[in-house]
């Protein structure tokens, strides 16, 4: 053990272990130091300062969420219950091209970054002063953050609806290797939403060409994601080849009846591409999106919730259809009523949902908005209802392959070293369930709702949820990019 001959502060036995690479689970437990897993599997007569008896439980990595909007979260709610509730230890933040810095502003962000914080004041000149906050005043979960694209765009931009010019995109990228320097892990993209949409394949490939140097990422909510699916994937791909970076495309769906079961195809795509370079997926495990409420994606839902709405706070949690009779206007009028506003669209279909699930280069990732009045379940559900509804109820893979998913799968995409994994050595990020007993209790209706099976979460070695409660501890730790491994693409 890292400290000598003494005692394991935290001692797990009984336990079914699922270590998250795949392998078939075996019986044992785990003996916990500080914040490193001392031994896994047979303790023999081990003891330690803590001795929790799993019951026959499942022991697994704690999971770790590809895809969230938890920038501002983790620092107004530190706590993180929605997360840590169903057994996330790790979030990856800065998705969508949003991200609380670097950014000055005087005035209210345009959507969707207000999603994350429509506060001015809520921003961070430069992503070091960000990282520090997360460290002055820790979270319950690690963090992984990067630098939004729509962001930079805002910081550099007169306005956000053109081309950027050439001396635009060289501020764009030095911001962005500034930030790197100071430990943000890479850069997301959110070319479907109006502050990037105008920029073209060119300016994003030099902008993300400064990822190569440092061995960062990039992430990216495409352009299109209904009728251009294909198209925006073909972008995607050539954004990480010519910027010689990995690309991760975030929640791959097809939206709208016009796509529906056009997974097969862009799932073959991804397959092809990813022969040639390397290209990671998320998705979460429900066939309704969440975003703002906007006209545009009227016609790809077959149904609107409104999650929360400035002028009309009462609409929050109310189909959008009822809202819009009662006004006695159309639906596309009401959206104006209410706007700024946010909703949940209904515009997949559920087969292409399990097929991308199932796909085994499919991590997962909520992609819940912490700060809507009425979210999505998937804030609250997400991991849950995988472990639960498709891995036991449906039978879409097994619970080994669901782990992996949530935990070395997403480790190795974003090189989180020593996490995603139970063996000796790895930092005790763990989470103890009942699998016969998990499910989201999350719903439509009643969001905010702690999943159902979770006995316990521990977050470098300290326990921050047991028996259904928060034990009130916020171990967890901004995560820099000099903490982890760089990706095989970008080795020198």
């Amino acid at each position: 053990m890292s400290r000598g001959n003494a005692k394991p502060d935290l001692v797990i036995r009984n336990a079914w272990i699922v270590d998250g690479t795949g392998a078939p689970r075996r019986k044992g437990g785990v003996a916990v130091a500080d914040d490193r897993i001392v031994a896994a599997g047979e303790l023999g007569e081990m003891t330690g300062a803590t001795e929790i008896d799993a019951g026959g439980r499942v022991l697994a990595p704690g999971f770790i969420d590809a895809h969230t909007h938890d920038d501002r979260a983790l620092l107004v709610d530190p706590l993180m219950t929605c997360k840590v509730s169903q057994g996330v230890t790790t979030v990856v933040a800065g998705n969508c091209g949003v991200s609380l810095a670097p950014l000055t502003t005087h005035a209210r962000p345009p959507a969707p970054l207000d999603l994350v914080c429509a506060d001015p004041a809520g921003f961070y000149p430069d992503f070091g002063a960000y990282l520090d906050a997360l460290d002055a005043d820790p979270p319950a979960t690690n963090a992984l953050a990067q630098v939004g694209h729509a962001t930079l765009r805002l910081g550099a931009m007169d306005r956000l609806d053109r081309a950027a010019t050439g001396a635009e995109v060289r501020a764009m990228r030095a911001r962005l290797e500034a930030a790197l320097e100071a430990g943000a892990s890479g850069l997301s993209t959110g070319l479907f939403y109006p502050p990037a949409a105008a920029a073209p394949t060119e300016e994003v490939i030099e902008i993300a060409k400064g990822l190569h140097a440092f061995g960062a990422r990039h992430s990216t909510h495409m352009r299109d994601e209904s009728d251009h699916v294909t198209e925006s994937l073909e972008e995607t791909f050539r954004i990480g080849r010519e910027a010689a970076v990995p690309v991760i495309i975030s929640h791959h769906k097809c939206s709208g009846r016009a796509n529906h079961g056009r997974s097969v195809e862009t799932l073959a795509l991804i397959d092809k591409a990813r022969a040639e370079q390397p290209i990671g997926l998320d998705c979460y495990p429900y066939v309704a999106g969440s975003t703002t409420l906007s006209r545009d994606m009227l016609s790809d839902a077959s149904e609107v919730l409104v999650t929360w709405s400035e002028p009309k706070p009462e609409a929050a949690g109310r189909k959008l259809s009822e809202l819009a009779r009662e006004m006695g206007v159309s639906e596309a009028e009401a959206v104006g009523a209410l706007m700024p506003a946010g909703g949940i669209f209904f515009m997949m279909d559920e087969a292409d949902v399990r097929r991308i699930l199932a796909y085994p280069h499919t991590m997962i990732g909520s992609d819940g908005l912490p700060h809507d009045a009425h979210p999505h379940p998937r804030l609250w559900g997400t991991f849950a209802r995988v472990l639960g509804h498709y891995a036991r109820d449906v039978g879409l893979f097994s619970l080994e392959e669901a782990v992996r998913k949530m935990t070395s799968l997403t480790a190795a995409q974003f090189g989180l070293g020593g996490r995603g994994v139970i063996r000796e050595g790895a930092y005790a990020d763990l989470v103890l369930f009942d699998p016969d007993q998990i499910r989201d209790a999350a719903t439509f209706e009643r969001p905010k709702v702690p999943a159902i099976g979770v006995a316990l979460v521990v977050v470098n070695g300290r326990v921050v949820w047991r028996d259904g409660a928060h034990t009130g501890a916020r171990p967890g730790r901004a995560l820099r990019l000099q903490d982890l491994e760089r990706p095989a693409a970008a080795a020198s």
